[in-house]
């Protein structure tokens, strides 16, 4: 995960920071706020949301998407939340088959009322197996001059985000290998970024 999509602290985090928690020693408030904290950037697979409420998904999403977006709604929000505020998944996929779920693909888009082609764009793919594989993911632009966005390397949870600020109906590349040299891939798809007409 890249820096910058690292989780910030909530308003209430750091009121209790700079107001400290009565009762409760600094070492240990800081421990808990530490194992907190990091509980709070685990991967879109994350259950620290024991909620059932549902994923929110765009107007234009697939019954597909709808679909894993209502059988997997915990992982669809984590993975929104890794991407920022605002984004709303627009493609789900389950790769490399809808019967055998090794990876996931999600993208997601921010709908500000316009052309949904000029709307920023994030991708994340979701490492459904837990153990340490290589992983691609590729998100490129329609507009040929805003060109693509990158994330490659050994991930347990997922590989990006990644982010075109005009991603709609671009396209997806998802690559999961044992290594980057391996032979075969585990999942090897091309995908629309977006719902496009």
């Amino acid at each position: 995960m890249s820096p910058a999509a690292a989780p910030s602290r909530t308003r209430s985090t750091e009121t209790a920071i700079a107001m400290g928690i009565r009762g409760i020693r600094p070492s240990r408030f800081l421990i808990a706020l530490a194992s907190i904290a990091a509980l709070g950037v685990a991967a879109p697979q994350a259950h620290a949301d024991p909620s059932p409420r549902a994923a929110e998904v765009t107007a234009g999403a697939n019954a597909e998407t709808r679909a894993l977006a209502a059988a997997h709604p915990r992982e669809v929000r984590a993975a929104a939340v890794v991407c920022g505020e605002g984004y709303v998944l627009d493609n789900g996929y389950r790769l490399p088959t809808n019967e055998q779920r090794l990876a996931t693909l999600f993208t997601y888009r921010i709908p500000t009322g316009g052309n949904p082609n000029d709307e920023p764009t994030c991708a994340i793919m979701d490492n459904n197996l837990s153990v340490r594989k290589w992983m691609k993911l590729k998100l490129c632009s329609n507009w040929i001059a805003d060109g693509c966005a990158e994330d490659s390397g050994y991930f347990t949870q997922y590989a990006g985000p990644v982010y075109r600020a005009r991603g709609g109906c671009g396209k997806v590349y998802a690559i999961m290998k044992d290594t980057p040299n391996s032979s075969g891939a585990i999942v090897d798809a091309i995908r629309p970024a977006t719902v496009c007409d």
